[in-house]
């Protein structure tokens, strides 16, 4: 979506940039997988796996892996680095390229890993509603060639669902993540309170969508209309979930798995819009 944006607000879209902003994103993403089911084996032996929380028990099965799966997440973080080191050179970036995607990695990493552990400590959720901005914005910045006010903006309902997400992921593990000392705030406040917290987040997406036309930052050709229309995809099911009110993993896990989707569909459907606009 990041990349879109930037070729609507006027970038050139350079193929050579874009395979090189997606292996540096693909790489990012695909370690995240590798060290959050490492360092959270121990917490991760109090929940059971659904499809969209609680690890992917690969390592629970085979605990032999463990330190196999940590160097592949370090291989996968080094690689990522190294590229963009190489894309800001051969496309003369500034070095700011270079240190965004560090922070990215790092942030990612120490979501569960010590000395930091924010998940542990409370604050997890700051840091995976972070990856909302950072990851759209590679692709802004790959494109773009920097990280302008326009971006901060549209980025604001992505980081919303985001956190929608980070809650949704976080709910079936309530039980789990409390034997297991993940202090996140579903396991401190409870599934009703995570619950609420999605849909204040799908409605402050949605709000967000219906200011952005007021701001002088966006080409008229992008109608605000149809992504207000279609954040009411994720929007809507926060608020059936308030009126429901599940409160344990069985009624809980299918209205999570529903709020995944729905991101997703909201997601896709802005990506093909813009798509259009560029055809």
């Amino acid at each position: 979506m990041g990349a879109l944006l930037a070729i609507l607000l006027g970038a050139n879209f350079i193929s050579d940039k874009f395979i090189w902003g997606y292996a540096i994103l693909f790489l990012s993403t695909l370690a995240v997988h590798y060290h959050n089911d490492y360092f959270d084996y121990q917490a991760d032996q109090f929940v059971t796996p659904t499809p969209i929380s609680g690890g992917s028990g690969v390592l629970i099965e085979n605990p032999q892996w463990r330190e196999l799966s940590k160097k592949i997440a370090i291989t996968l973080i080094l690689l990522a680095i190294t590229l963009s080191v190489a894309f800001t050179i051969i496309f003369s970036y500034t070095y700011w390229f270079i240190i965004f995607v560090i922070f990215a990695n790092l942030l990612s990493w120490f979501y569960a890993a010590p000395p930091l552990k924010l998940s542990y400590r409370g604050v997890g959720e700051f840091g995976n509603t972070a990856i909302g901005l950072l990851f759209p914005g590679l692709g802004y910045f790959t494109l773009m060639g920097t990280l302008d006010l326009t971006f901060l903006i549209f980025a604001i309902p992505i980081i919303f669902w985001q956190l929608m997400f980070t809650s949704s992921v976080e709910i079936p593990d309530m039980e789990g993540d409390k034997l297991g000392g993940k202090n996140t705030w579903i396991a401190t406040r409870g599934r009703s309170f995570g619950f609420k917290l999605i849909a204040m987040a799908s409605f402050l997406a949605t709000l967000s969508f219906i200011l952005m036309p007021y701001t002088p930052l966006f080409p008229s050709i992008i109608n605000f209309q149809l992504l207000t229309l279609i954040s009411l995809i994720p929007l809507t099911l926060g608020i059936i979930e308030i009126i429901k009110r599940p409160v344990n993993k069985k009624t809980a896990t299918p209205y999570c798995i529903y709020n995944l989707a729905s991101i997703f569909t909201a997601i896709i459907l802005i990506n093909c819009y813009f798509i259009y606009l560029i055809k």
